[in-house]
């Protein structure tokens, strides 16, 4: 089974001091706590231990290993350029990522692209992009190059140039970056180095690393889906199990707002009105 990249236990580009701390509830603590072991288990050498795919697991219990706090981390915006899916879909998936690790490209070229197809296309899910850089100078380089290249609206045709079978090896020097952009149909370069050097693009990744740290993430990648946290590329089974549950509950819960049986798709009052007089 794949496993997720180690993060660094430190990031110089981390200035924690100058940020407001991140306060979450007890909900997202205990979360932040299962993710953090789940994602050491994840990387463990000794795979004798726990399997990450436990936290994964879907159990029969939809609400199971699912955290409410956390599923309201998904900012659902629509002006989001690094996002895809409806703003209203029933399903969020967060991705916190990197651009240097292989597992991060691994689920890019394998998994997502099939998770795109059968449900963001149909409204079903949302995936919201998180840049979560742990590997130094060059993590920190790419994450703001993708947020430059995405205030052109090409941030997932970056995305995918950068995850591209042996495109890290490459490295993310500034010549390199540029090159993914203009593969990318990066239409202005100019622009797309002085917007990946600005303070607004370290601000934004600061921002989501910052939440990547605040819920006890580890390694990378690591997801949430609808507030239930995975830990590294797990097969495509996982996620697709987590979905399904997630836009179950969330049809559930719509009926249960507007009265209706989700089973058979009739008004309760109505179905129970049926029935008595068909007795």
């Amino acid at each position: 089974m794949p496993k997720s990249t180690p993060a660094r236990k430190t990031t110089p580009a981390r200035k924690s001091s100058s940020r407001k701390p991140v306060l979450y509830g007890a909900g997202v603590v205990l979360a932040a706590a299962l993710l953090g072991y789940v994602s050491y288990q994840a990387t463990a050498p000794d795979d004798s231990g726990p399997s990450s795919s436990s936290v994964a697991d879907v159990a029969a219990d939809p609400d199971a290993g699912v955290y409410p706090e956390l599923a309201k981390l998904a900012r659902r915006d629509a002006g989001d350029k690094l996002a895809q899916g409806r703003a209203d879909a029933p399903v969020v998936l967060i991705e916190y990522a990197d651009f240097k690790c292989g597992y991060c490209g691994k689920f890019a070229r394998d998994t997502e692209p099939a998770l795109v197809k059968k449900y963001v296309d149909n409204g079903t899910l949302r995936i919201e992009w998180r840049n979560f850089p742990i590997f130094g100078a060059e993590s920190e380089a790419a994450a703001r190059a993708a947020w430059a290249a995405g205030q052109q609206n090409r941030f997932w045709q970056f995305h995918a140039a950068a995850y591209a079978e042996g495109a890290k090896e490459k490295g993310f020097g500034k010549d390199r970056l540029k090159a993914l952009a203009r593969e990318a149909g990066v239409a202005d370069l100019d622009r797309f180095a002085r917007d990946a050097e600005s303070s607004a693009a370290s601000a934004a990744v600061s921002k989501d690393q910052e939440q990547g740290y605040g819920i006890g993430a580890t390694s990378t990648p690591s997801f949430l889906i609808n507030g239930r946290p995975i830990a590294g590329a797990q097969p495509a089974e996982t996620f697709t199990r987590a979905i399904e549950a997630a836009a179950e509950k969330a049809r559930n819960t719509e009926d249960a707002k507007s009265g209706r049986d989700g089973k058979s798709g009739q008004d309760g009052k109505n179905a129970e009105g049926a029935g008595g007089a068909a007795k």
